[in-house]
């Protein structure tokens, strides 16, 4: 038997919500099998990030290239890189390896507003690891971070996603999920058309990995041979399926829950 391989280079969440524990779900669920490269390990549950260990960037380099070298990885996706120095490394190995389809999910904070990436890390990110994206992920705060004003509508949605492809990725989704209203509204640009995709919201608090699901889901329908758009079309139905699917465990935001499309 033979699957499409997906790589995923993210920290690890110790209470299976979001990280490469979500990443790995996803893929499952999509049908693909999943490979990893560690950069970071959290003490996390539903509450909090309490601890973090950041892993070497040699260390996340060694996995990366035992992988590469022996392993044809059809796609792959990076959320939480930690460090300045990862960063840099993840950027390089994936230019050396010729990756064609690359999600970056750009992992600033958690969830509970812990930060995961510090100002140089992010510039490096920018310049390096965006040119090589062919699709780039980032949510309303992080799109805001990076471009260092407030986006609080689907006008601004509108204006940024233009903004972030001429940073250098093939295609961009500013994701609207924290927006008011019904809908979750999300906004793609390729560089020839912008293009509104609308969900209507699942009404749960327990929506932990949310991001991390949709960034795998992308590159995991990549690897199965679908363009941009419909890649993303499809990861936006999976993390509604995920959210409708979502495991109230613990005392804080519980984790979505991917499963295969036929489970109902």
């Amino acid at each position: 038997m033979e699957l499409p391989v997906v790589l995923t280079v993210a920290g690890s969440d110790s209470g299976g919500g979001a990280g490469i524990q979500a990443d790995l779900k996803t893929f499952h669920a999509c049908g693909v099998h999943g490979v990893c490269a560690v950069t970071s390990v959290t003490s996390q549950n539903t509450r909090e990030v309490a601890a973090r260990c950041d892993l070497p960037a040699e260390v996340v380099a060694s996995q990366l290239e035992t992988i590469l070298g022996d392993i044809e990885v059809r796609s792959a996706k990076t959320g939480m890189l930690a460090r300045s120095d990862t960063v840099d490394i993840v950027a390089g190995i994936m230019v050396g390896y010729g990756m064609e389809r690359l999600v970056v999910d750009p992992v600033i904070l958690s969830s509970s507003g812990q930060p995961l990436l510090d100002h140089h890390g992010l510039e490096i990110l920018v310049e390096r690891l965006l040119p090589l994206a062919v699709v780039f992920t980032p949510n309303l705060e992080e799109a805001s971070t990076i471009l260092g004003k407030d986006i609080v509508n689907r006008k601004d949605m509108r204006e940024a996603a233009l903004e972030l492809r001429d940073l250098g990725p093939s295609c961009v989704v500013v994701k609207g999920g924290h927006l008011g209203g019904e809908e979750a509204i999300d906004f793609y640009c390729d560089g020839e058309r912008v293009v509104e995709l609308a969900a209507k919201k699942v009404d749960t608090r327990d929506d932990h990995g949310t991001g991390c699901v949709f960034s795998a889901a992308v590159a995991a329908h990549l690897a199965l041979g679908r363009f941009p758009l419909e890649a993303v079309r499809r990861a936006k139905q999976d993390v509604t399926r995920a959210l409708s699917n979502s495991l109230h465990i613990g005392a804080g935001r519980g984790p979505i829950h991917p499963l295969p499309e036929a489970v109902e």
